[in-house]
């Protein structure tokens, strides 16, 4: 199953690098390799399966279709939402962050 393509927003490539830069700092190249491998999965799901991403931050910032979708085994978030010909990705951040300030930046 293909799913959907999926579009990077500049804020989420440089959340998903700054996070890449970090795991290869704190534990070298494997488990940088560890995080590339998870955020590919997620984005793979989120293509596949939109709709089951929780759209819990999108009535707390009056922000209609936005979603989330957790990266399995990290603290972060994949922040998008789902258009008629792609999966719009707004931003990857770390799930201890004010999530919304965070997201009202990008707005």
């Amino acid at each position: 199953m293909t799913g959907q393509r999926i579009v990077l927003r500049p804020l989420a490539e440089r959340d998903i690098d700054g996070a890449t830069r970090h795991y290869r700092h704190e534990g070298g190249a494997p488990l940088a390799a560890k995080w590339a491998e998870a955020i590919e999965s997620a984005l793979r799901h989120i293509g596949a399966h939109p709709a089951t991403g929780s759209p819990r931050y999108a009535a707390q910032l009056n922000f209609a279709g936005l979603r989330f979708w957790p990266v399995k085994k990290f603290p972060y978030l994949i922040f998008y939402i789902d258009r008629a010909d792609h999966v719009d990705v707004w931003r990857v951040l770390h799930a201890v962050r004010d999530l919304p300030a965070w997201l009202r930046d990008e707005g």
